[in-house]
């Protein structure tokens, strides 16, 4: 994670405090209603006004970036211990369950790794960490001849839309139901006995233009 999400270190205690107090509750806002969770409800669940929420977090990334960082550092090390494992098949298969039980729990990390900020120094740097563990997991299965070789990173990333959307669903009325689904998904991906897939992969820029198709029907823009 970018260290430009710490705290500046002259921070005096009671405003460590009210940032951390906006963390905590930004947190809460934001797994139970997504990356456009009300700023001003976050202050208010934080005791604060919003213009000292502005003061900590100038900008609405600046407070996704820094809420976000402890799921970005475990999900860093999930990657990394994916990569680690000496079975290909179970490094890939329970980094997918991983991620995607991170998707089933909070809704608005589940947008993040999904739908990316507009771009920035801080928020390119997390996403092509991310890209680039996804991508050395995956290509490490692809090699071991565990997962077919016609999968590409988009396809990846598409399967885990269609999870964000199965959590969203179903986190009220079966919030474990993610988990067959995922299983299903894997299963997909194994080598074995696999067929033909009737449509090429997405390209990177197709896949470019169909997240911003997505970002697009958010109620609002984050800023």
């Amino acid at each position: 994670m970018p260290p430009a999400t710490d705290p500046p270190p002259f921070l005096r205690r009671d405003a460590r405090r009210n940032r951390e107090l906006f963390l905590k509750h930004a947190r809460a806002e934001f797994a139970r209603n997504g990356m456009d969770a009300s700023l001003e409800q976050i202050a208010r669940d934080a005791g604060l006004a919003i213009g000292t929420l502005y003061r900590h977090f100038p900008a609405r990334r600046d407070l996704l970036l820094a809420a976000f960082e402890p799921k970005l550092t475990q999900f860093f090390a999930d990657a990394e211990t994916a990569v680690a494992l000496a079975d290909p098949w179970d490094g890939f298969s329970a980094f997918l369950n991983a991620l995607c039980g991170t998707q089933a729990c909070d809704r608005g990390f589940s947008e993040f790794i999904t739908q990316p900020l507009a771009s920035d120094e801080r928020s390119d740097a997390v996403y092509r960490r991310i890209c680039e563990l996804t991508h050395s997991i995956l290509g490490r299965a692809q090699a071991a001849g565990v997962v077919r070789p016609d999968i590409t990173m988009t396809d990846i990333l598409t399967l885990l839309w269609a999870n964000g959307r199965i959590t969203e669903a179903t986190r009220q009325v079966a919030p474990n139901a993610w988990r067959r689904h995922v299983q299903l998904m894997i299963d997909g991906l194994r080598a074995g006995n696999r067929h033909d897939l009737p449509e090429p992969a997405l390209s990177t820029e197709q896949f470019r233009q169909a997240r911003a198709e997505l970002a697009s029907q958010r109620p609002t823009v984050v800023r």
